[in-house]
C-alpha cells in the first residue's frame, strides 16, 4: 500500500511528469517548496520543469516571478510572487506566536526593538535598495541594534514574516534583502477563509494523498485550523480510506508510461520526502536515520521506484560535476542501472558533464 501511495505522489508533484514550462508555475504548483538550502531548491524547481538549468531558475528569482522567504513553519521556502502576502498573512503568524516568548527570554527582542530595527532597514532599503546580510546587520548595529548572538537572524525573521522584507537578487554567492513592496507587486487583501482553502488546495493537489496531519505539519497551522481548512477546501478534493487512515487529494494523473524502474537524485528538504508528518510512505522506517540526521535534516535522497533508497552527494570538480551514491544498502543492477540518467540529467541541470563514481 505504501508504493501505492508513493508512485501516487510520485505524479501530484510532477516528478513523472515534468512538464511545467517556467520555474514560477513550479513554485505555484506546490504553493511553497522549501528553500534553506538554495542551491538544492533550485535543483528541486528544475526536476519538475520539461527542461531547465540552474541558470534558467535562478533568473526568476531575480526578475522577481519567485521569492524567497519565511511564508510558514519559520523555514525558507521559494514561493510564486502572487503567492507571497497571503502565504504570510494566514501561515506567518502561527511562527511568530510561537518564538515571542522565547525571543524575549533569551534574546532581548521584543516589539520596541523590531520597531526600532524596522525604521533603520526601510532608511536602508527604500528606492530599490539591495543589502547582503552582513551589511544589514552592520545598519543596525551602528544604531545600537546588537545583531550577535543570532539576535540579527532573528531580527530579519521577523521583519519579514511582518510583510517588510524578503531576500532580494543574489550577488556573487551572498543572498541580499530588500523591501517586499518594492520588490514584488501589490496583490489584493484574501480573507482569512480563502488563504486557508487555497493552501489546503495547493498541498493536496501537489503532494496528495496526504493526510490532515500531514498538512498540519507542512503549513504549520494548528489542528484546528488545518481541519477548518481542509473542510473550506473540500469541494475540490477527493479522498480515500487507506488502512485506516484517510488520505486527501486532487483527482489522480496517469502517470506516463516509462522505462521500469525510474528514479530520482532529489536535494536535500525537497517536498517528496520533508512535506509529510509520516514518511513511511518514502522512507522505509529501517532507513530513517540514515535518510534523516538527528538534528532533522533530511539529505539528498536516490529515489526508485518512489522509494528512497539511498542517500548522494555532490563535488564540483574540472569543469564536471561527480556524483558519489550512498546506498542504504546492495541495489539490484536495474536499480543502479536506473540512477545513470538520474545523474546525467543533474549534469545537464548544471550545464557541465556528470560522472558517476563510488559504486
Amino acid at each position: 500500500m505504501a508504493d501505492s501511495i508513493a508512485h501516487r505522489r510520485l505524479a501530484a508533484q510532477r516528478l513523472t511528469s515534468p512538464t511545467f514550462r517556467t520555474p514560477a508555475s513550479v513554485v505555484s504548483w506546490f504553493g511553497a517548496m522549501q528553500a534553506q538550502d538554495y542551491l538544492g531548491a533550485l535543483w528541486a524547481v528544475g526536476l519538475r520543469m520539461a527542461a531547465a538549468t540552474e541558470t534558467l531558475v535562478e533568473r526568476a528569482l531575480a526578475d522577481r516571478s519567485i521569492i524567497r522567504t519565511w511564508p510558514m513553519r519559520g523555514t525558507l521556502h521559494f514561493v510564486a510572487a502572487a503567492d507571497a502576502r497571503w502565504m504570510l498573512q494566514v501561515l506567518g503568524p502561527r511562527s511568530l506566536f510561537r518564538n515571542a516568548r522565547r525571543l524575549k527570554n533569551e534574546f532581548d527582542l521584543d516589539r520596541a526593538v523590531f520597531s526600532r530595527a524596522e525604521k533603520v532597514i526601510v532608511k536602508a532599503l527604500r528606492d530599490g535598495r539591495q543589502l547582503q546580510r552582513d551589511a544589514l546587520y552592520q545598519l543596525l548595529d551602528d544604531a545600537g541594534i546588537d545583531t550577535a548572538n543570532q539576535r540579527g537572524l532573528h531580527i530579519v525573521f521577523q521583519l519579514a514574516h511582518q510583510q517588510l522584507i524578503c531576500f532580494g537578487a543574489r550577488e556573487g554567492k551572498q543572498q541580499t534583502f530588500a523591501l517586499l513592496d518594492e520588490w514584488i507587486p501589490a496583490t489584493r487583501a484574501w480573507t482569512r477563509e480563502e488563504a486557508l482553502a487555497e493552501a489546503a488546495n495547493r498541498y493536496f493537489t501537489s503532494h496528495g494523498p496526504a493526510t490532515v496531519r500531514d498538512f498540519a505539519w507542512w503549513s504549520g497551522l494548528t489542528a484546528g485550523d488545518s481541519q477548518e481548512a481542509l473542510a473550506l477546501a473540500q469541494s475540490g478534493l477527493e479522498h480515500e480510506v487507506i488502512e485506516g487512515r484517510t488520505y486527501w487529494f486532487a483527482a489522480p494523473r496517469r502517470a506516463p508510461a516509462g522505462p521500469t524502474p525510474r528514479s530520482w537524485l532529489l536535494p536535500a528538504w525537497d517536498e517528496f520526502t520533508v512535506a509529510y508528518k509520516d514518511r513511511s510512505a518514502v522512507i522505509d522506517p529501517a532507513h530513517r536515520t540514515l535518510a534523516v540526521t538527528r538534528n532533522g535534516i533530511i539529505n539528498a535522497a536516490m529515489v526508485v521506484d518512489g522509494r528512497v533508497v539511498g542517500s548522494w552527494k555532490r563535488v564540483l570538480r574540472n569543469g564536471q560535476v561527480v556524483i558519489t551514491p550512498g546506498p542504504f544498502s546492495p541495489l539490484p543492477k536495474a536499480a543502479r542501472a536506473a540512477l545513470v540518467p538520474a545523474v546525467r540529467r543533474y549534469g545537464q541541470f548544471l550545464g557541465v558533464p556528470a560522472v558517476l563514481t563510488g559504486w
